[in-house]
């Protein structure tokens, strides 16, 4: 910073600070720390997530095509064939490379899974905090208006909304209503 110009208000690394927003910031390094934790596997793991996107690229696809042509076409060409036709190595060794491509992608998909399902309950705490701030929010709303005579129309869903939401009720009216549209349905 000595060799910065007096009053310049750039932040550390050439960073340029933008007033408010540390909020930002700070949510962007927790959700960076967060997904940092949630990858923090066995290496296994991490060696199966690499096959697995390896193996869903182009590169994976044309490097088989290059090697099952020149195994062809040495095999049938050649005067010292490895493996006649219809060619049963080639068959066991894409066999045997078949079952471990797919224990690497399992594996990968399974951490993609738990991944997926830990961002859930974070969204669900996230969404019911906001919730419940929320109701909070609009019961002070109410009390201040009273408090200062201000006259309001009262919206008919405004006691639904102040009060606190049941996520077990929630989820019991879901499934009710999933069973009627069923029913209906089948009828």
């Amino acid at each position: 910073m000595a060799n910065q110009p007096a009053g310049d208000a750039r932040a550390p690394d050439d960073q340029v600070a933008v007033p408010g927003n540390e909020l930002t910031d700070r949510n962007i390094r927790t959700i960076v720390e967060l997904e940092r934790a949630s990858k923090a596997t066995s290496a296994g793991e991490r060696v199966a997530v690499h096959v697995a996107a390896f193996c869903g690229s182009m590169t994976f696809i044309w490097i088989h095509v290059a090697l099952f042509s020149a195994w062809v076409v040495f095999n049938t060409l050649s005067v010292h064939r490895l493996d006649r036709f219809p060619f049963p190595l080639l068959t066991f060794v894409v066999s045997l490379e078949a079952i471990f491509l797919s224990a690497f992608i399992l594996i990968s998909q399974n951490q993609e899974t738990r991944l997926s399902e830990q961002r859930s309950h974070l969204d669900l705490q996230v969404n019911l905090l906001s919730e419940q701030e929320n109701t909070e929010m609009l019961k002070i709303l109410r009390s201040i208006a009273k408090k200062i005579g201000a006259e309001f129309d009262e919206h008919p869903d405004l006691a639904t909304m102040e009060q606190a939401t049941r996520p077990e009720n929630l989820v019991d009216q879901i499934d009710k209503a999933i069973e009627q549209a069923a029913q209906r349905q089948n009828s």
